[in-house]
């Protein structure tokens, strides 16, 4: 038996429905692929420090902190 002949995927036990099938061979196809770009390199990593993300100001209800006169009084009170 080569290796093309050999099954991709076995049910070893149970009676998965086609869906479950299907939705296991998506996951498992998804990780293979985010593992091969991992090895590949993929996208480039930047720290932290070097994201320039962090500099753009938060919305209000992403916890916009209090500025301007009072804003110390304002930092103790809850949201």
């Amino acid at each position: 038996m080569t290796a093309e002949d050999k099954p991709f995927l076995q049910v070893v036990r149970g009676d998965p429905s086609p869906e479950e099938v299907a939705a296991l061979v998506a996951v498992l196809t998804a990780r293979a692929r985010a593992a091969a770009a991992a090895r590949d390199g993929g996208e480039p990593r930047t720290s932290r420090w070097a994201d320039r993300t962090r500099l753009v100001r938060a919305t209000a209800s992403g916890g916009l902190r209090p500025r301007g006169p009072g804003a110390w009084r304002a930092s103790g009170l809850p949201r």
